[in-house]
């Protein structure tokens, strides 16, 4: 694990970003909220959240941080059937939150796949990225696509 006891406490935020695409029957069924198992979107935003808090124990040599804010968005897209998830994360501390960003991205497509699965087998997960990131020593970082 990487020192950081000797960095200064900045405001760090990265935001993240990634998409699931479905059959149009299941995109319906997300968008329309009447899915047996629940709100497929309410439960995968919880999840994502969750999985933000734990990233240390998920990724070996991740710094557990306190994280002071975790957001998570989905906007839903008719014409290709897909749903983004966005997430922003946000600590004050001597390490950075891609990783917390990005975890929280995964396990809230995860979540939505596993709650459609018995429907539709077929989602692909992709275009998992972090769009920017602020704080510490290397300052400002934003996606050029």
């Amino acid at each position: 694990m990487v020192n950081v006891g000797d960095k200064p406490n900045t405001h760090r935020v990265a935001v993240a970003t990634g998409k699931i695409t479905m059959l149009p029957a299941t995109f319906e069924m997300v968008e329309a909220g009447n899915h047996k198992k629940g709100d497929v979107l309410g439960i995968a935003r919880i999840a994502g959240i969750q999985a933000s808090k734990r990233t240390s124990d998920l990724i070996p040599l991740c710094h557990p941080l306190a994280l002071t804010h975790v957001s998570l968005e989905f906007q839903l897209n008719k014409a290709d059937n897909s749903i983004n998830c966005q997430v922003r994360a946000e600590t004050t501390g001597p390490t950075g939150v891609e990783m917390e960003a990005l975890t929280a991205v995964q396990v809230a497509l995860l979540t939505i796949y596993d709650m459609c699965k018995a429907v539709d087998r077929g989602m692909v997960m992709g275009d998992i990225k972090l769009l920017e990131k602020s704080g510490g020593k290397s300052g400002e970082w934003k996606a050029t696509e």
